[in-house]
């Protein structure tokens, strides 16, 4: 059996409140070594994920990149 309930943050904390020191506690334990680190490790940003998909140069794209560079240096110089 499967009980879902949307509860805003400032009812979950009112409820936590509530709770005896021990079981705030407990809580705190287990969000901490079980929920916190796993979440924490899927949540990616929109710009985490434009990054890590993000275009890759190769190796002969960077090449010609810092060849055109120094090219450009070069000229700028005279």
């Amino acid at each position: 059996m499967e009980l879902k309930v949307n509860i805003g943050y400032e009812q979950l904390l009112i409820l936590v409140k509530q709770l005896p020191a021990a079981k705030i506690m407990q809580l705190k334990a287990e969000l901490s070594n079980n929920y916190i680190g796993k979440k924490s490790a899927s949540d990616i940003s929109d710009f985490q994920q434009f990054l890590l998909h993000g275009p890759v140069m190769t190796d002969k794209q960077l090449h010609e990149f810092t060849e055109n560079r120094k090219q450009f240096n070069q000229w700028r110089m005279k």
